[in-house]
């Protein structure tokens, strides 16, 4: 498999369930922030994603948050949600992903990195060895560096769709660039 083709895509983070993890031997999740729990730079979280977080937690899952944002950005939202977390994660390198495989004690193997961007998420986590589960970005941001990595991620997800019975799963919206 790519290290650019994630194991999973999803609409969201509240399409992971018990069974799901359950099927993929998984213990644990390592979370993104920005676009994947929170819209970019906020702190409020929708009900709906307060709701699956609890729920994971009732399902002694275990959450720790990876972001490559600053301490002063994560701690307070990741507080608010009592979960462990590495900010500056250095993502796609593996740096935050073994801090964070560290904290859980859990075996690469039964942990999921759950985020919304191939070339930081996907990337990191299938190098190394988890599970990856890419999720629609919450909104597409605006910067030119953004539409441009979002405009080559519709490759990989093409490509992830063509490989697929898109009959078993759900099909998110494709990344497009609103221009």
């Amino acid at each position: 498999m790519s290290v650019f083709q994630p194991n999973l895509i999803l609409k969201d983070v509240t399409r992971i369930d018990r069974a799901l993890l359950r099927a993929n031997g998984l213990r644990g999740l390592i979370l993104d922030v920005d676009n994947t729990l929170t819209l970019h730079d906020s702190q409020m979280l929708r009900g709906d994603v307060r709701a699956w977080i609890e729920s994971m937690r009732a399902a002694d899952i275990q959450m720790i948050i990876v972001s490559n944002n600053y301490y002063d950005r994560v701690k307070p939202f990741a507080d608010s949600l009592s979960l462990d977390f590495v900010s500056m994660g250095m993502k796609p390198l593996t740096i935050g992903f073994t801090k964070a495989q560290k904290q859980m004690q859990l075996p690469v193997q039964e942990i999921a990195v759950v985020g919304d961007q191939i070339y930081t998420d996907i990337v990191g986590g299938n190098l190394k060895g988890m599970f990856t589960i890419l999720v629609q970005p919450m909104l597409l941001e605006n910067g030119w560096t953004f539409k441009i990595r979002r405009n080559l991620e519709t490759i990989h997800i093409r490509t992830y769709y063509r490989k697929r019975s898109p009959a078993r799963e759900e099909k998110p919206e494709p990344h497009s660039i609103r221009r």
